[in-house]
């Protein structure tokens, strides 16, 4: 079935983009792979384009992913995907939207350095009954290849060296590091996916549809959505939703609207988190971006200021989402969807959605030319570990309210809120850093986003750095309570390094990197996973 669409903005009838862009053949560039569409260079636009194909390519592939699901289920009750960003969210989503279908086995995502959620997993799953996938596109995310130096030996350790390799899968691009490394601990599969598909347009690819496989969900119902969404958006389609969803995001943005604010049923919520890469990660650069969140718990809707525009995301059964959206009076698009499946459509409407709102914005929605500031940061922190056994000092402000207003009032119109969490992601933290998210919007009337760090400078780190520069960063980073050590190889005990090390290291390396780029930024420290503090601060801002 076809995705339900309503888009509602009152000036858009009058100065419409649509008409400019079918005059410009807009769609049928795109799918000729016109890179002037976003630049006058080639670069990183030529070899991202292969998502388009997904639907149909991917269908091909369909057979191996489910003889491959159909083998693992029998021997293994749970999958811990390794991953980061584009390599995590679409399985993160699948795992909470659809869960593990009967006789098949649980799915889990771990895509934070935390040491407390690595020692969470260490803990929980038993490893002679896991598959782990390695999951990376480039093959070399020092994230991604923590976790498997760890789990590795976890795995060693109990099942011995010759069994080890065939409780692990990689996922990657053809000639990556980690396609080798697969080859030399004897991995279980290696899927090699196509290189020219960049990482957050990677859904509908191995990186999203071989976890979505093993929960047992119907990936062929997943496509087949896809497909028909694909020819909605091509340029033969007499209205394409894809093109409409970008153009409106795109205009509203012209209409100083830079905040796309999701209104979501509970059951869609985690698309949000998949769909916050896509946007933020190709819209936020060379001084402009626009900033997607989930709806803030707020008192009253008239709380939400001149700067956003909405989406509502719906079943079609969930009326109250979209009324509650149509009666906010602001540029809004209501997507309704009959069930699950329709998520391989959204998927696909959502990347058309993205290129198009670039190429009206002028940046290129394949880039992302501000990621590397804070790995580089970030690295020149963990030398200076490794060199002399200590991380450098810290700026971190007093831990009270005084603090926290006093930042807050740097403001300025159109400023946004980012609240930066280098701590254990749990449900009990998704709560606190709510009620302080409640609190602030209470208060100051600016948005305010939540984010797990480091999981976060893989989605909205690019638009952090990249955009016009109006956000304030808050970061809470926790002190490990319990450490873990990173093995410097897989199958061998030495380490130079934990996970600690490496978390405190990516914190304080973005907020130095926030600071070349202009913005403002204050770190407050926790002791442990302690999360009482930041549920003072919420009492004390919005008593």
């Amino acid at each position: 079935m076809p995705i339900r669409s309503n888009l509602l903005v009152d000036e858009i009838s009058e100065h419409s983009p649509i008409h400019e862009l079918e005059a410009n053949e807009v769609l049928l560039r795109l799918w000729n792979r016109d890179h002037t569409l976003w630049s006058d260079s080639s670069d990183e636009i030529d070899n991202r384009l292969g998502w388009l194909d997904s639907p149909r390519e991917m269908t091909k592939a369909l057979p191996a992913i489910l003889e491959f699901a159909e083998d693992v289920r029998q021997d293994f009750s749970h999958v811990l995907l390794l991953g980061m960003g584009g390599s995590s969210l679409a399985p993160e989503l699948f795992a909470r939207v659809f869960g593990a279908f009967d006789g098949y086995p649980d799915l889990h995502v771990l895509d934070s350095t935390d040491p407390a959620a690595v020692l969470h997993y260490t803990k929980s799953l038993n490893p002679k009954d896991t598959l782990y996938i390695v999951s990376t596109k480039s093959g070399g995310t020092v994230e991604t290849l923590s976790f498997f130096k760890h789990f590795y030996n976890q795995v060693n350790a109990a099942v011995g060296a010759a069994g080890a390799g065939s409780h692990f899968v990689a996922i990657t691009d053809p000639g990556s590091s980690l396609e080798s490394l697969a080859g030399q601990y004897k991995f279980r599969k290696v899927f090699l996916n196509d290189p020219n598909i960049g990482g957050r347009f990677s859904a509908l690819s191995y990186f999203g549809l071989v976890p979505a496989a093993l929960l047992g969900i119907d990936v062929g119902a997943i496509l087949e959505q896809a497909r028909f969404a694909a020819h909605n958006d091509s340029p033969y389609s007499p209205r394409s939703l894809g093109l409409n969803m970008g153009a409106l995001i795109a205009y509203a943005l012209g209409m100083n609207r830079d905040k796309l604010t999701f209104i979501a049923s509970p059951d869609l919520e985690p698309f949000v988190d998949w769909a916050e890469q896509l946007i933020a990660e190709s819209t936020g650069k060379a001084g402009v971006g626009i900033l997607p969140l989930l709806a803030e718990t707020i008192s009253d809707d008239t709380l939400y200021g001149p700067d956003r525009q909405f989406v509502a995301l719906a079943f079609g059964d969930e009326t109250g989402v979209v009324g509650r959206v149509a009666n906010l009076r602001a540029p809004s698009l209501s997507l309704i969807l009959d069930d699950e499946y329709d998520l391989g459509g959204l998927f696909f409407h959502w990347e058309v959605a993205v290129a198009i709102a670039c190429h009206m914005m002028g940046v290129n929605p394949f880039d992302q030319p501000d990621v590397e500031s804070a790995k580089r940061r970030a690295q020149e922190m963990v030398k200076a570990y490794q060199a002399s056994g200590e991380l450098p000092p810290i700026d971190s402000a007093p831990l009270d309210i005084k603090s926290l207003e006093s930042f807050l009032g740097t403001s300025e119109p159109g400023s946004y809120v980012a609240l930066q969490a280098f701590i254990q992601p749990t449900p009990a933290a998704t709560r606190a850093l709510e009620s302080l998210q409640t609190a602030i919007v209470h208060r100051t009337g600016m948005a305010c986003t939540i984010g797990f760090g480091p999981r976060f400078l893989h989605s909205t780190g690019q638009l952090h750095k990249g955009d016009g520069g109006k956000g304030l960063f808050i970061q809470f980073v926790s002190t490990p309570e319990t450490d873990v050590p990173i093995p410097d190889e897989a199958g061998k005990p030495d380490s130079s390094i934990s996970f600690g090390v490496l978390k405190q290291a990516q914190a304080h390396g973005d907020a130095r990197a926030l600071r070349d780029a202009g913005r403002k930024v204050i770190t407050f420290t926790l002791a442990g996973n302690d999360l009482d503090p930041i549920l003072e601060l919420a009492d004390l801002l919005d008593p």
